[in-house]
């Protein structure tokens, strides 16, 4: 399908009118030929959302006083219209999703419309608080039929499983991840895209965030110890993979690098690193 977009292009554009985004509608006496996109952002937002739209220099803009991303009317917007909109109501384009497979797609989605919840559990006898992390993407706008194919999509693409979790506004669900290590593997596959928006990290940078969990707690509980339950965690590495990483990390390789050599998820060996700094082993 032919919207003279490159494929990244095409991921970020399409995740964000399915977020936060909009195509505007032409109203009967409109001079308007063509639709146009518009997103409302709030202001603690403005640097992702310049962020954001780097993606597409030439098609997106920020217009300060309104708080809002915008384009110009154009025959793209106006090709793209009845793939999210039906009866005046916004829909999922299902027919587009074939195409929205890269970590962009997911990225977008998530930063636009989701959350890193994080519950805990405490355990006061042994004085440990275990973090359980999970993404939701808050999509309620969009029916049930709609979020089961938008989950089996995701699945099918990039291997992750979302389950439809009860919300009590619009449609009444919303899609979250269905266990710790799901989340991880999230995190995992988005980070590429994200490591260099810092104003999200909050959501997309587990070590920001753990770091933020962990003083957090410390102020309540100041002798508990702080654990993210993740089955990456409790995966033992072996003596010659921490070998590895310790040779690896005293040469300067990046922690993604480590990760692929050593075939584990980048934020798994982002928790050993803090682990063997903590036992001055680095």
């Amino acid at each position: 399908m032919e919207f003279n977009l490159t494929k990244v292009q095409f991921n970020v554009l399409i995740a964000s009118i399915i977020g936060d985004g909009e195509i505007t509608k032409i109203h009967p006496k409109s001079r308007r030929r063509n639709n146009s996109y518009r997103e409302h952002y709030g202001t603690e937002q403005k640097d992702y959302r310049e962020w954001k739209i780097s993606f597409l220099p030439e098609l997106l803009y920020i217009t300060p006083k309104s708080n809002s991303v915008r384009s110009a009317s154009l025959p793209l917007f106006t090709q793209l219209f009845p793939y999210f909109y039906f009866n005046k109501t916004k829909i999922l384009p299902i027919q587009l999703l074939q195409w929205c497979s890269l970590p962009h797609f997911l990225s977008i989605l998530y930063m636009d419309d989701g959350s890193l919840s994080i519950p805990h559990r405490i355990n006061h006898k042994n004085k440990k608080i275990y973090l359980l992390p999970h993404i939701y993407l808050y999509l309620q706008c969009y029916k049930e039929s709609e979020l089961i194919i938008l989950k089996e999509h995701i699945f099918s693409t990039f291997g992750i499983v979302f389950n439809l979790s009860r919300r009590k506004d619009g449609h009444g669900f919303v899609l979250k991840t269905t266990s710790v290590k799901e989340t991880f593997n999230f995190l995992n596959i988005i980070f590429p895209v994200t490591q260099n928006c810092s104003s999200m990290f909050y959501k997309t940078n587990w070590n920001y965030r753990f770091d933020l969990e962990k003083n957090k707690w410390n102020k309540k509980y100041p002798c508990y110890e702080i654990i993210e339950s993740s089955s990456y965690r409790n995966k033992k590495y072996t003596e010659a993979e921490i070998k590895s990483l310790l040779n690896y990390k005293m040469n300067g390789l990046a922690d993604k690098k480590i990760a692929e050599k050593l075939n584990r998820s980048y934020w798994s060996v982002v928790y050993k690193i803090r682990e063997l700094k903590d036992m001055k082993l680095l």
